[in-house]
């Protein structure tokens, strides 16, 4: 998938949450007219959910690699010395900025770009002049303000339950991965990578073994 389409179905998500909302407050959700005033009033909303839009493209950038650091983390334990783990970890961690500096940007100018072409048409489509008028007036309410400067504690909850649920789910992944390697006829990780002498050769992971 492009991340062209990507962004567009991260847009029209919110879109739809925000059409989904009117529904439930028994608003019509067929096509409404259009007018200047409408046009006018979705343009401010779009200028005050920036920060959201570049959000979502931050996380599109940010998901894959955060991955691909998890990824490589378990390969590490499993089959790099420990007194290697920390250099070729930098190494690593290095690469991923590099990755996010030069891809964020990219992608951050096409969710603005893309956003009133997708996110604007479908508010001004689903939503009444009025509607609009009172998300206007929510977004930019001293509460909202206070809401959105949550986030530093949003992202805790997330980080906090990530930590929390590492211990059940790492079993869990290394048992996939045991058993993609059955499917795939590769040979089991290697473990007891720190041992004295010289290390055994990895085993090629799984997604490697895949051609991906």
């Amino acid at each position: 998938m492009s991340r062209h389409t990507t962004v567009w179905l991260a847009g029209a998500s919110l879109a739809l949450a925000l059409a989904s909302h009117a529904a439930a407050q028994g608003t019509t959700t067929t096509t409404l007219p259009s007018s200047p005033a409408k046009k006018e009033l979705v343009q401010k909303i779009l200028l005050l959910q920036q920060p959201e839009i570049e959000a979502v493209a931050r996380s599109i950038v940010e998901r894959p690699a955060a991955q691909m650091m998890q990824e490589a983390g378990l390969a590490m334990q499993r089959q790099v010395p420990p007194d290697k783990r920390e250099a070729m970890g930098k190494a690593i961690e290095a690469e991923v900025k590099k990755y996010v500096d030069e891809s964020y940007p990219l992608v951050r100018e096409r969710a603005i770009r893309l956003a009133p072409s997708t996110l604007g048409a479908a508010i001004e489509e689903k939503l009444t002049e009025d509607e609009l008028k009172q998300l206007l007036t929510w977004l930019e309410s001293p509460a909202n303000k206070k809401f959105q400067q949550l986030g530093p504690a949003r992202n805790a909850f997330v980080q906090k339950v990530l930590a929390e649920s590492m211990s059940a789910v790492d079993p869990k992944v290394g048992a996939l991965d045991s058993r993609i390697r059955v499917i795939l006829g590769v040979p089991p990780a290697t473990q007891g990578a720190g041992a004295s002498g010289p290390p055994p050769r990895p085993a090629p992971p799984a997604a490697r073994a895949s051609g991906k």
